[in-house]
């Protein structure tokens, strides 16, 4: 049956808002947060351990897939053969002692198969392979970051969602000028509900290490490419770390729900070369948005500098 165009419509939107749902799960040119035609895995990795973590996960499917084959063809097994058609006289058997050894050597082995890696991995996200380069502390509010730079020369500010709207022809029209603002009317680079007005400035393939708390409500600094998750929680501070390895524009969100704005809440971090987080944080000693301004256009001809040497 060929659908009308009541249900064509009712599909789009279901498409749109899977492929809105799939944004933190994808990847387009340098602003890594675009969804992927049926993508239903982990984005790619944007640092050893979000690799170690796919890794992981790669491997338990080896166990998940058999062990789920096992019970659903036991199960069908079950209700066939010892069906009350099938076995009007049922069995009195209460004991079996081959049966209970398997079911029990069974789990004890295939855990302990897949704790060793867990401990493993856990052990690494907890053990940073060098001193830190660079530490920053990162506050959750409602509904907003605030980012604070240890470096001794102060730069602080928040990072505030931009281009906002509710669906209306009017608020559309003010997010645009907002955008445009900002520099950031491109929504494959700055996506609808990921742009902020201050990405997070680290340089590229050095050890950043992340002071996490919050102001008022728990939070949660998650960004998927780099495996970062981590509760923000008042009057507590977290800690966890990131190398990445490729620079670009990353995205992640609040992933605690922490109010009626928890959805707007998304996480921005610029990874630049050493160069260019030089000048930027030279500049934002005094003012940040002027420094973002600059690295902006610093990292726009660096970007097309890179495609005219690739033709």
């Amino acid at each position: 049956m060929t659908p009308d165009l009541g249900d064509r419509d009712v599909m789009k939107s279901i498409t749109g808002y899977l492929a809105f749902t799939a944004g933190l799960l994808g990847t387009a040119g340098t602003a890594f947060a675009q969804a992927a035609d049926w993508e239903i895995w982990h984005q790619p990795a944007g640092s050893e351990m979000m690799r170690m973590i796919t890794d992981f996960d790669e491997y338990t499917m080896w166990f998940i897939i058999p062990i789920t084959l096992f019970v659903l063809g036991l199960l069908a097994y079950v209700l066939i053969r010892f069906s009350a058609k099938a076995n009007p006289t049922p069995s009195k058997t209460s004991h079996n002692s081959l049966i209970e050894v398997i079911w029990t050597l069974g789990p004890v082995v295939i855990l302990v198969a897949i704790a060793l890696p867990s401990f493993k991995l856990l052990t690494a996200q907890y053990t940073p392979p060098t001193k830190p380069d660079i530490t920053i502390k990162a506050t959750g509010y409602q509904w907003y970051w605030g980012y604070e730079y240890q470096t001794g020369e102060e730069v602080s500010y928040d990072s505030v969602l931009i281009g906002r709207d509710d669906g209306t022809e009017e608020s559309k029209a003010e997010a645009m000028a907002e955008r445009e603002e900002y520099g950031k009317s491109d929504l494959t680079k700055y996506p609808r509900l990921l742009a902020v007005d201050n990405e997070l400035v680290v340089p590229v393939n050095k050890h950043i290490r992340v002071l996490v708390t919050a102001g008022d409500v728990i939070h949660n600094f998650a960004l998927p490419r780099f495996g970062l998750k981590i509760d923000a929680v008042p009057g507590r501070l977290n800690e966890t770390w990131f190398i990445a390895e490729k620079e670009g524009l990353y995205y992640g969100q609040c992933s605690e729900l922490c109010g009626k704005d928890h959805a707007f809440m998304p996480i921005a971090i610029r990874v630049v070369s050493d160069a260019q987080y030089a000048a930027w944080q030279k500049a934002a000693v005094d003012d940040v948005e002027e420094a973002n301004k600059a690295l902006m256009a610093s990292v726009a001809t660096s970007n097309k500098t890179i495609q005219v040497a690739n033709k």
